[in-house]
């Protein structure tokens, strides 16, 4: 009798010095991103209207976040035709990079408009194939432990935000430079030293109808779990200093951002710690069913608010569960993906969830707040994350 053929050996793991650099090489991608289009692009658009301009702002994140959609399909879909990640990601961050620094020169609104539009497709040249680079490199058993590491990106990205607009630390002539250069100097280790770290069996081609079967309708339930979580946290994102100055009438900005960077740092390590767990224990959705249901449980306790102690609790819960739920989120997505020859063209289609509710929340947000008021639009949202926690709770994905 012919003996069985012994089971395939599973992925090699990478080293910590791996994950810790990737980690970096991903929050170097929040930081390219996050001081521009939280603080400095307004602010430039400020300086050249000569007072805040809403709809010029509208207009430039409306049809950056088009271009970042489509640009990180073609990106992914390109990487994955080419067989190869590296290159592109450092194609991507020379391009943003320049493109970043051009931002800084343009003299009209309209200058400012086309070359964000341009930068976010040079940008997505790096975020794409980076992230598809993860699902190349990390074996499932270290899915929930590189979640945990990608905690750190929303983080530097604010601190980054931050750092470059404190008064008389950065001239303001240099905030762009400093952030190309922070961005720089997060992505370029990971990928000059990261040659040789793609396991051969996680690019190993899949037949569709065996792909089909593995993935058993896991994969639109995480679309739209994680599209239902980002709608709650970039509505708050959003709106929360205008809230916060409804319950107490002149709440500072600067102390709206540091609750803000507070709740994303205390999620590093609460990321961290889950992810472990989910690695040893083998539960990749549980603990994302349980923050979607956290995330709802604080967005009912800031609708219920009465004063500023009980919302800043409120929010507090909501921003650490949102933070951990997408951090884990993004790196179970390479989990469930189950066709390595597409992982770049389909995280792509999952980055529609970063960038459709971006789209949607400013419109929601008219139609809801002056009927409803803020108590109607955290009720919306706490209804979306519950909805979210039963298309995880419900989820079979494979092991």
């Amino acid at each position: 009798m012919t003996a069985p053929p012994a089971a395939a050996a599973p992925p090699e793991r990478q080293p910590g010095w791996f994950l810790a650099l990737f980690a970096l090489s991903a929050a170097g991608g929040a930081v390219a991103y996050v001081p521009l289009l939280t603080v400095l692009l307004p602010q430039r658009i400020a300086e050249m209207q000569g007072g805040e301009d809403v709809a010029a702002l509208a207009q430039v994140t409306f049809l950056g976040a088009v271009m970042a959609s489509l640009a990180n399909i073609a990106v992914g879909w390109l990487s994955d035709r080419s067989r190869t990640r590296r290159p592109w990601i450092l194609a991507g961050l020379l391009a943003s990079n320049l493109l970043l620094l051009a931002v800084g020169e343009a003299e009209s609104v309209a200058q400012v408009v086309v070359l964000v539009m341009v930068w976010q497709v040079a940008l997505n040249l790096m975020l794409s194939p980076l992230m598809a680079w993860a699902g190349d490199c990390f074996p499932d058993a270290q899915k929930g432990i590189l979640g945990g590491a990608l905690a750190l990106a929303p983080a530097l990205g604010a601190l980054a935000g931050s750092l470059v607009t404190y008064v008389g630390l950065v001239d303001p002539d240099a905030r762009l430079p400093v952030v190309a250069g922070l961005v720089s100097a997060l992505v370029l280790p990971a990928v000059l030293l990261g040659k040789g770290r793609v396991r051969p069996a996680l690019v190993a081609p899949v037949p569709p109808a065996s792909a089909r079967a593995r993935q058993s309708g896991v994969v639109a339930r995480m679309w739209a779990a994680r599209l239902l979580v980002q709608v709650a946290e970039g509505g708050m994102f959003a709106f929360l200093l205008y809230w916060l100055r409804s319950l107490a009438p002149g709440f500072p900005e600067n102390a709206a951002a540091n609750v803000f960077s507070v709740v994303l740092v205390a999620s590093v390590p609460l990321s961290l710690w889950l992810g472990r767990w989910t690695d040893r224990r083998g539960r990749p959705v549980r603990p994302l069913a349980a923050s979607a249901v956290l995330c709802a449980v604080g967005m009912l306790t800031m609708a219920a608010a009465q004063g500023l102690a009980q919302a800043v609790a409120g929010y507090v819960l909501f921003g650490l569960a949102a933070a951990v739920f997408l951090a884990l989120h993004s790196s179970q997505t390479l989990r469930v993906l189950a066709l390595p020859q597409h992982r770049g063209r389909d995280l792509g289609l999952f980055n529609l969830t970063n960038t459709v509710p971006g789209m949607v929340m400013p419109w929601l947000t008219v139609l809801l707040v002056p009927r409803f008021g803020y108590a109607g639009l955290f009720l919306l949202f706490a209804a979306l994350s519950l909805a979210s926690a039963v298309l995880l709770a419900t989820a079979r994905p494979r092991a």
